[in-house]
């Protein structure tokens, strides 16, 4: 049996039973799901090991890779700059990204950008696996590539690419990279162990990932999924690979425990209130969430609904029965969320994959039970 350490009162006995079982039944190697309502944790479980030979338990310090579940961080960042009146949804990319507006890109909006309607998912044609290490490279290959379909017709989900676009409007609003402006202005002042590429000194903390057994179902392929997931260009490989890990790309390099994350999206669910700090007002939160595209997505085998940069929980339900939560899943199951309604937030990590590319059982099933106990 694996023993389930933190914190769970009364109310959540059976979010704790579930937890143990997915331990019990295999389905685990080491995880943490952790809430906060109204600002404090309520509900912090951990349990397993941090390494495949299971020698190093799983502790309130270890770190996961969350991969796309960085999205959402770079999502609430992009609502600060909209939040100071540093950025507009509204207005163009190529307002502050000149070179963006090639190949017939001059009319996208930073909304539409970080909603997956820019029709740049991933690159169609053959390149070296290794660019992705190289920012400056891949920025310019993006400024130059022509849509794969008419930007704002359609959301197709954009993997990695997202977070190059999203990172380089931030620099160039900010002059910050993204990561370093959450690391200077939230992460640290607030004790988040969260991060936008892997720092040096952290590094024996990061749980070692049992990759899934199978590839994930994306249903009909076609010339956007291959460019998003399939190619074999379409994610860096190699010692790029190892490279890319410290890089700063908020769509799929963020390391963080769940409590980190919950804090943070219990924030955002808590009219922006971090440790008496406002990181958000309301009116951005709600404007945040609100919906920019609907509709059946280009890659990914969903109908989807997409806010300004985070997953909206309609028509999908992946955290739960709350209309009006939002959040991101990540690579293999990980998860935050934030429900203003129940001023609610909370976050999933592990390091056994599942192949679920939305709304994995695991930490499903764990929401669903927290929201019967509330």
């Amino acid at each position: 049996m694996v023993e389930i350490a933190g914190v769970a009162p009364a109310r959540f006995a059976a979010v704790k039973d579930a937890f143990a079982a997915s331990f019990a039944a295999g389905e685990e190697l080491g995880a943490r799901f952790t809430l906060v309502e109204g600002g404090e944790v309520v509900l912090d479980l951990w349990g397993g090991f941090a390494d495949r030979r299971r020698t190093i338990p799983w502790g309130d310090r270890t770190l996961a890779p969350v991969f796309s579940t960085t999205k959402a961080v770079a999502a609430v960042m992009i609502a600060r700059l909209v939040d100071q009146g540093r950025l507009d949804y509204g207005q163009t990319v190529a307002s502050v990204w000149p070179e963006f507006a090639q190949a017939g890109k001059g009319e996208v909006t930073i909304e539409q950008a970080i909603s997956h309607q820019a029709g740049l998912p991933g690159f169609p044609d053959p390149m070296d696996a290794g660019l992705w290490a190289d920012w400056e490279a891949i920025c310019a290959k993006l400024a130059a590539m022509a849509p794969m379909w008419p930007p704002g017709a359609a959301s197709g989900y954009h993997p990695v690419t997202v977070g190059y676009i999203v990172g380089e409007i931030f620099r160039r609003v900010d002059g910050r990279s993204i990561g370093t402006a959450f690391r200077e202005d939230i992460g640290g002042p607030h004790g988040l162990d969260l991060w936008i590429g892997l720092p040096a000194g952290v590094e024996d903390r990061v749980a070692e990932l049992q990759r899934p057994s199978a590839m994930p179902e994306f249903g009909e392929i076609n010339a956007a999924t291959r460019a998003a997931f399939l190619a074999p260009w379409s994610s860096a490989a190699g010692k790029a690979g190892a490279d890319y890990r410290r890089m700063e790309v908020p769509s799929t390099n963020g390391y963080a425990t769940a409590e980190a994350l919950a804090r943070l999206f219990g924030a955002v669910a808590n009219d922006g209130w971090l440790d008496g700090d406002q990181i958000l007002s309301p009116a951005m939160i709600a404007e945040l969430a609100r919906e920019r595209i609907s509709g059946q997505d280009l890659v990914l085998p969903f109908v989807m609904s997409w806010g300004a940069g985070v997953m909206r929980n309609p028509p999908n339900y992946p955290w739960g029965p709350a209309e009006q939560a939002f959040g991101h899943s990540g690579w293999g199951g990980a998860c935050a969320f934030a429900d203003p309604e129940r001023r609610l937030g909370g976050a999933y990590v592990m390091n056994r994959q599942g192949v679920a590319l939305m709304g994995d059982a695991r930490p499903k099933r764990l929401i669903e039970l927290a929201y019967a106990a509330l």
